[in-house]
């Protein structure tokens, strides 16, 4: 019998059906031992040794594999064919040899990069040995992720607290999100206009055209400055008639783009999707392992973990043939299709991730797949068998119309597709078309009009831009990007609002931090040169110490020299480079200088301070002055108030309710700030959004959040009620049976019926529905969504639904199967009950 281990249990049961009764495959569940997560697992002093501790869950694991390969007369190792893959299999084979359990047993190492049957045959009569460069590669990494991280943390501990850790690559990603955080508040928004038209042809055929020169001016895209310059353009072109002066047409072709890499795969089905980086590995890995499609389990795409974007000769023959069985010789290229990575660093170790049959298209499978595997299942298939396609051919046509004067010239463009190529397969768009215009022939001016646009800043890093930015620079490797994202929000650095990153204020003072005194260690070309060096290992060709021993050299000195650093130099530091998130531009002087003056005590000066939890602002005459106030965004708990100390005159006396002729009044509870309508024995209360500032509250202000719930309308489309309020979790939309979270901050008060609709729209994957009436007549049954994904409910009774269903699709008849299912089942805990015991017996004892 022969032992062979894989990562996977999904994968062991579909390849142990492949191998047959003579063989036995056991999944590791991943790594099996790791660096403890303390100081001192990598001893620089003793040439770097690595201490290692097995994961207590993977205990078990280890004693099967044990004692399985004591009855086995061959070892297996067949876990994925990546770094990460030739680790585990390295410290297996480390681990039973400390055990004696191998001996004289050969140990094979086995890799395929697609799980079907014949890639699996096919890999068991070419075993070779454990590639130790790729293991060295791996030492190096964990090492110094392990030297930089628990050198630093330490320091972060003790002089900034409310830091958990800074990471190799993980503050790198962080320093981008914080910088484009930065680029977006010294953003100046500047107003200009544009003018379109529409012309129409012989009455009948109407095209659009923008304005391109006016008074014999070509225009730039600022030029037009404000409405009353727009408005002398119109009434000029109003006055005019036009005609075709130029015409230009040019036949171009388009060419497919390359198969997917893992980093294009996470940026594509984040911006086709909707899905993050995390959710998009999750399924890939799923469709990886193999899905039961009817005959047998199969693996439907090839290792999701790759940088490379090359084809083996084989899928690429596939490829052709199937396109040519699709759509005709016509639609193949004469020559094969060669792509090269254009990443920083890229290995091109693995082919690109493709399906594993191409002539298995998305819809024969679909009743096979959930909705979440279909749709990149259905991504990944299109973009591999375009990328073997001809080129598209279009002709693009443009149009000048100039006035008979010739001192105003509209320019229209469009184009038509010749031959669609890799279109076919292309998302859906509309040609813009022109009519069969030509030269010096007159045309109608039908409409004109200008509109008012605005400069925008650059926007937030989505997890596609994130990724696709990181790889041009090099910076880690497309099989962490999921995870260092993750690690990210975890940490509670970074914000995900509407698939946006955004950093919170103890992410922004962790990277300024480490700007001011690490900062060649989060610079983008030190990371990138790191990574260089550490594919150099890979190659065979760097010895992994050498490079440990040059980074620790240099990093040692500097390390010993910021255990010393002062509180103050810290602080006056902290201040400098983020001056506009301690003082926002709203509290600046006149001077445009910030305010810095104490608005409780007023000759105390306004400072950064640090907490028990984080950072603050405080007032230089502490103790005898306790002004605190929160620094935006900040989350951590710290001692400042939950919004600010600030407290009006007269016993936070706001004013009178003209309505009831109660006082309103603004406190401060154990919980933070909230507004009092009354003083009798149980008045109407309500807490203020964590990002609303106390002092910022008038009667107005106030009246308004005393006033919630609030209805803002009905929803034009179902005709169901949209309120606003504040629940238990922050402020909310109510629509029908959902509850959405909106801002922490004035939005429940302000928002209006269009900007509901909208947000209602972003948040329409998780709405929850009436399915119907239970038979039972008892009440109605639920489709909800909650913060551990969809379930149904009936009566109290929930039930989460399989990975199979969404909300979208499930019924009424499937989804009271699934609450009897959960009825029916005996409750995982029970509570414990104690004798009650008299208040006399606990005072005797």
């Amino acid at each position: 019998m022969k032992l062979v281990i894989v990562e996977s249990p999904a994968k062991a049961q579909t390849i142990n059906k492949y191998l047959g009764n003579d063989y036995k495959v056991i999944a590791s569940v991943g790594h099996v031992r790791d660096l403890p997560s303390k100081d001192g697992a990598v001893l620089p002093e003793d040439n770097f040794k690595m201490s290692w501790e097995m994961h207590k869950d993977k205990e078990k694991v280890v004693k099967e594999i044990i004692s399985e390969l004591k009855i086995a007369d061959t070892l297996i190792l067949a876990t994925d064919p990546d770094r990460e893959g030739e680790a585990i299999s390295w410290h297996l084979k480390e681990i039973l040899n400390s055990k004696k359990t191998i001996q004289d047993k050969p140990v094979q190492r086995v890799v395929f990069n697609e799980i079907t049957k014949n890639a699996v045959l096919e890999a068991m009569k070419s075993p070779r040995e454990i590639n130790t460069e790729l293991v060295e590669a791996y030492l190096a990494r964990r090492a110094l992720d392990h030297l930089i991280g628990f050198s630093i943390s330490p320091i972060l501990w003790r002089k900034l607290p409310g830091s958990k850790s800074a990471g190799r690559v993980q503050s790198v990603a962080l320093k981008l999100i914080c910088e484009r955080e930065i680029e977006i508040e010294k953003f100046n928004i500047e107003e200009y206009w544009s003018i379109a038209s529409v012309f129409t042809k012989d009455n009948k055929e109407d095209f659009t055209a923008r304005l391109i020169f006016i008074n014999n001016k070509k225009l730039a895209k600022m030029d037009i400055k404000n409405e009353s310059e727009a408005n002398l353009a119109l009434d000029q072109i109003n006055k005019s008639t036009f005609h075709i002066t130029n015409i230009e047409k040019k036949r171009v072709k388009r060419n497919p783009l390359a198969p997917f890499t893992t980093s294009t795969l996470q940026q594509d089905a984040s911006n086709k999707l909707g899905f993050g980086a995390s959710r998009t590995m999750r399924i890939a890995q799923k469709l990886y392992e193999g899905i039961n499609i009817g005959s047998e389990t199969t693996g439907l795409i090839t290792y999701m973990r790759t940088d490379g974007v090359q084809l083996s000769s084989q899928a690429i023959e596939e490829l052709r043939n199937e396109i040519s069985n699709r759509h005709g010789k016509s639609y193949i290229p004469d020559n094969p299709r060669v792509y090269k990575s254009k990443a920083a660093n890229a290995q091109e170790a693995h082919e690109a991730i493709r399906p594993t049959d191409i002539a298995r298209d998305p819809e024969s499978i679909s009743s096979y797949l959930d909705a979440e595997q279909f749709k990149l299942y259905d991504l990944i298939w299109k973009r591999t068998i375009s990328s073997q396609m001809q080129s598209a051919e279009l002709d693009e046509t443009a149009a000048d119309i100039s006035s008979k004067d010739q001192s105003i010239t509209f320019r229209a463009n469009g184009s038509q597709v010749i031959f669609p190529g890799f279109f076919v397969y292309r998302d859906k768009e509309d040609d813009r078309l022109l009519p069969n215009l030509k030269e010096k022939e007159e045309v109608d001016l039908s409409k004109v009009e200008s509109d008012q646009h605005f400069t925008q800043p650059p926007p937030r890093y989505t997890d596609a831009s994130l990724i696709k930015k990181m790889e041009e620079l090099g910076i880690g490797r497309p099989s962490t990007y999921a995870s260092i994202l993750q690690v990210l929000i975890n940490r509670n650095y970074v914000e995900k609002e509407k698939g946006k990153h955004v950093p919170q204020e103890r992410g922004r003072i962790l990277t300024a931090f480490l700007n001011n005194f690490f900062g060649k260690y989060i610079e983008y070309d030190f990371t990138a040169e790191l990574e260089k060096k550490l594919d150099t290992v890979s190659d065979g060709k760097l010895n992994y110490k050498k490079l440990l021993e040059e980074f620790w050299d240099n990093f040692k000195p500097h390390l010993d020299k910021m255990s010393n650093l002062e509180r103050d130099k810290i602080l006056e530091a902290l201040e400098n480079e983020l001056t506009d998130l301690f003082f926002p531009k709203d509290d600046q002087k006149d001077n445009g200088q910030p305010n810095r003056t104490c608005p409780t005590c007023s000759n105390g000066t306004l400072g950064l301070e640090l907490g028990k939890y984080g950072a603050f602002i405080g007032c230089s005459n502490y103790p005898e002055c306790k002004f605190t106030k929160q620094i935006a965004n900040n989350q951590n708990g710290d001692d400042s108030d939950a919004n600010n100390t600030f407290m009006p005159e007269n016993d936070g006396l706001l004013g009178i309710d003209p309505e009831t002729g109660l006082n309103v009044l603004i406190k401060k509870g154990p919980y933070g700030i909230y507004i009092q309508l009354g003083e009798e024995k149980k008045p109407k209360r309500t807490s203020i959004p964590k990002l609303v500032e106390a002092k910022t509250i008038d009667l107005k202000k106030a009246l308004a959040f005393l006033s919630l719930p609030r209805l803002i309308g009905k929803h034009p489309e179902t005709e169901q009620d949209i309120s606003a309020g504040i629940g238990r979790y922050g402020p909310y939309l109510k629509y029908d049976i959902n509850f959405i979270s909106i801002p922490a901050d004035e939005t429940v008060i302000n928002i209006g019926l269009n900007h509901a609709v909208v947000l209602i729209g972003e948040n329409s994957d998780k709405l929850g529905r009436v399915l119907g009436d239970h038979p039972d007549g008892n009440g109605k049954v639920l489709a909800k969504s909650g913060r551990f994904g969809p379930y149904v409910e009936y009566n109290k009774i929930r039930a989460t639904l399989p990975k199979s269903f969404t909300l979208e699709d499930i019924n009424l008849e499937q989804a009271i199967e699934l609450i009897i299912a959960k009825a029916a089942k005996p409750p995982r805990f029970k509570k414990k009950t104690t004798p009650k015991t008299s208040k006399k017996s606990k005072k005797k004892k």
